[in-house]
């Protein structure tokens, strides 16, 4: 599990109060603000980013700087605490998402902790990916839908499933109790929790009374190979957890786990659907071949061209 020295204010009562700055105060911080990126080689756009989700100023009044003459302006932070979250992300390379508490995944706003991986935009096809999947299963699936989101992190697949499939149930397990808190709180703040069920341990282990019974699986499991993470971004690797990232000596043990398990659970034609690292997929191919348990195997590639996700169904 990788530690951080990032102070959490996302989550601190004082985050509930919003302070108030005027137009001309919030300029000058902003123009220092932006001063200090370009020497930091960060880009402007992440400023202005933060700005827009803890003031709730407009892209564009920021770009053109006409909140210049407001008297007020209601900001979740005081400046002081502001400057201190800026020096985090340009001395300490802490994410944008992690300063300000949230991130934007499909078209939801989510809450993040350095506890969950920021949710990237290449995951979002798992979404219509797993739904597409379950139109073409080989076989004919009765009865009420069941989905396993397995490494639930922030809860985006598992949220992106309940509002894409609104007939199902959905079970979300992660093996940390405060990823699991985070992704609880997502699920209530869009209405979704009804439509979830939330479970501490590891993978498809707190789901033994529903084997046999699964219509899909999907996750996005640790696949970064150990000896690679200290060459990933410092954002990364100094700040996002271990423990969701490290995939083993050569990034496949928690895929080699998924694949051994999930025959267990999952009904006949039940979707099996993964993201795994660029290189990859010849070797899932052919663990999903070796095991026996599926057909139809499939890899698909991301709007980059990288081979990113596998599918495949249960015999």
């Amino acid at each position: 599990m990788g530690s951080s020295e990032t102070k959490d204010w996302s989550l601190t009562p004082n985050s509930l109060a919003w302070s108030l700055v005027s137009g001309l105060e919030l300029w000058q911080w902003r123009k220092d603000a932006l001063k200090m990126a370009t020497t930091a080689g960060v880009p402007s756009k992440e400023l202005d980013w933060l700005l827009q989700e803890l003031t709730g100023i407009e892209p564009l009044v920021l770009r053109l700087e006409s909140f210049k003459g407001r008297e007020t302006i209601k900001i979740r932070y005081p400046l002081p605490v502001l400057s201190q979250l800026w020096q985090q992300r340009l001395r300490q390379r802490c994410p944008i998402q992690y300063l300000a508490g949230m991130a934007h995944w499909r078209h939801f706003s989510l809450k993040v902790s350095t506890a969950v991986l920021i949710p990237r935009p290449e995951t979002e096809c798992l979404i219509d990916l797993a739904i597409e999947a379950l139109q073409n299963s080989p076989k004919p699936l009765s009865g009420s839908r069941q989905w396993a989101d397995l490494g639930t992190g922030s809860g985006a697949i598992a949220l992106g499933l309940a509002e894409a499939d609104p007939s199902a149930t959905i079970h979300a397990v992660d093996c940390s109790a405060s990823a699991l808190a985070i992704a609880q709180h997502n699920a209530q703040k869009l209405d979704l929790a009804e439509r979830i069920q939330f479970y501490q341990g590891s993978w498809w282990e707190p789901l033994e009374t529903l084997k046999g019974q699964l219509t899909g699986m999907v996750a996005n499991p640790p696949y970064i190979p150990s000896g690679l993470l200290p060459q990933l971004q410092p954002e990364v690797y100094a700040h996002e957890p271990h423990l969701a990232l490290d995939g083993g000596s050569d990034g496949l043990d928690c895929i080699r786990e998924l694949i051994a398990t999930s025959g267990d659970y999952l009904c006949p034609g039940g979707v099996w659907l993964i993201e795994m690292m660029a290189g990859q997929a010849t070797a899932v191919a052919e663990l999903l071949r070796q095991q026996g348990s599926y057909c139809q195997i499939q890899i698909i590639a991301d709007l980059a061209g990288i081979e990113r996700f596998a599918i495949a169904y249960r015999r």
